[in-house]
């Protein structure tokens, strides 16, 4: 079997820009800096570049995880609330200027799926992923084939009954919190999954609401699509006691019906580890058609 090659995975969302040096699922080497927000992504790049400067020629292409949409290496922001950026700003053409290397771009989620897929829960069987934490991001592997553009994100599907919210603003991190306010002032996600532990109801309830508005999205996601398995992770997603909680509220569904529910296996690392996968396996097609 080939020894899989150095990547420069390039993961970059709201928060934080993270660069990290892959060889297969191995992270050998991380940079971590804020997302600079002010002034455009070419700056932010060319920040964070200037500060791997050291890694020039450790690595053969690269692979890049955004927030937002990715469409033939254009990258167009999804909700401007967790960034900003031009519409169909050129993320590829971008990076390759900075790298002077091939590069692939993918929304993180969509390289979070395919992570899984390849290295983690998704046993590289026909897959739906879910991530949930601040938002709700996914991503959808059928045939060995991760599907692109709009497909997966399902924290922007919307329901009649909440004409003016998306699905993520009625399950993820940002509403538990809100949620909880009334009984907690200035509480977080995680202080409600505290207080959930500790029996509370009103925290207990919440995330219930929660779960059971995931464990429907899960419904609707079987009977779309029929994959094997959906494979859960983020941080609300993994938290403990949530996936359990989805469990409980498919009970009441028909075998034939209810879906496969996995923990994500890769945690934080699924996106880098999984663009790091499809930049390499790009660049080795390039190559195999020369």
């Amino acid at each position: 079997m080939t020894e899989p090659r150095t990547v420069l995975s390039i993961d970059v969302g709201g928060t934080k820009m993270l660069a990290a040096l892959i060889r297969g699922t191995e992270i050998v080497d991380t940079h971590r800096m804020p997302t600079p927000r002010q002034g455009d992504p070419t700056q932010w790049l060319a920040a964070l570049f200037g500060a791997i400067a050291s890694w020039r020629g450790a690595y053969g292409s690269v692979g890049a995880a955004v927030t937002g949409i990715v469409d033939n290496g254009q990258w167009s922001a999804l909700n401007r609330n967790t960034l900003a950026i031009p519409d169909r700003f050129p993320l590829t053409a971008t990076i390759e200027r900075l790298a002077d290397v091939p590069v692939l771009a993918a929304n993180d989620a969509h390289a979070a799926a395919w992570g899984e897929y390849a290295f983690g829960a998704g046993n590289r069987e026909d897959m739906v992923f879910l991530t949930i934490s601040t938002g709700i991001g996914g991503g959808i592997v059928l045939n060995g084939r991760l599907l692109e553009g709009l497909a997966g994100h399902f924290g922007q599907s919307r329901s009649a009954e909440w004409a003016d919210d998306v699905l993520e603003d009625r399950v993820s991190g940002h509403w538990i919190a809100r949620e909880a306010s009334p009984h907690q002032s200035g509480a977080t996600a995680r202080d409600v999954f505290a207080a959930a532990r500790n029996a509370d109801d009103w925290a207990r309830r919440i995330i219930e609401t929660s779960a059971g508005r995931t464990a429907l999205l899960c419904r609707n996601i079987q009977l779309t699509l029929d994959p094997k398995r959906i494979v859960i992770g983020g941080s609300i997603g993994l938290a403990e006691g949530y996936l359990a909680a989805v469990e409980r509220a498919l009970e009441p569904v028909p075998p034939r019906l209810r879906p496969s529910l996995h923990a994500a296996a890769l945690g934080e690392n699924a996106g880098v580890i999984g663009v790091a996968n499809l930049a390499e396996c790009q660049q080795n097609l390039r190559e195999n058609q020369k």
